[in-house]
C-alpha cells in the first residue's frame, strides 16, 4: 500500500486505466474473432467490414497504450493476409 498521497492517488489512477485498457484489448479481440469467422465463411462484403472494424479497433487499442503499437501492426498483416488466403 501507497505512503505518500501522491502515490496512492497515482495507484488509484492505474487500477482505473487497467480497467480501461481490459476493455480495449477485449473489444480489439472480439473485432478480431468476429473477422476470423467471417473470413471462414466466404462472405467478402462482410469480411471486408470486419476486416475495416479490426483494424479500427487495433489502432485505437495500440494509440491508447492498452497494446505496443509493433503487435497492432503484426497482427494486421496477419489478418491481411488471413482474409487474402480466403478470398483468394
Amino acid at each position: 500500500m501507497a505512503n505518500k498521497k501522491s502515490a496512492l492517488k497515482r495507484w488509484h489512477q492505474s487500477l482505473k486505466e487497467r480497467d480501461r485498457n481490459r476493455s480495449r484489448r477485449s473489444a480489439m479481440r472480439s473485432a478480431t474473432r468476429r473477422l476470423r469467422e467471417t473470413a471462414t465463411e466466404g462472405d467478402t462484403e462482410a469480411t471486408k467490414e470486419a476486416l475495416s472494424a479490426a483494424y479500427s479497433s487495433l489502432d485505437r487499442a495500440a494509440k491508447m497504450g492498452a497494446i505496443h503499437t509493433g503487435k497492432a501492426d503484426r497482427l494486421k498483416r496477419r489478418l491481411a493476409a488471413l482474409v487474402a488466403k480466403s478470398a483468394g
